[in-house]
């Protein structure tokens, strides 16, 4: 799975998108919101370490996922 942090501009807010191994969009949400309805995605009971992978992340830069 790889993360992605995609940067707003005026009225939009930033967004987080997860991609698959193939870098088909699985989930669009907005960085500044709580996380929940992880367990769709593979990463319930997860929140704290992908909330931590998320401050970190710099716009525009794919990395992999691994938590």
């Amino acid at each position: 799975m790889y993360i992605i942090k995609v940067k707003g501009k005026a009225k939009i807010p930033d967004y987080i998108q997860l991609r698959d191994e193939a870098f088909v969009l699985i989930a669009y949400f907005r960085a500044d919101r709580p996380l929940k309805d992880l367990h769709r995605y593979g990463l319930e009971g997860k929140e704290t370490e992908l909330a931590a992978v998320i401050a970190g992340l710099e716009f525009g830069k794919l990395r992999p996922l691994a938590i």
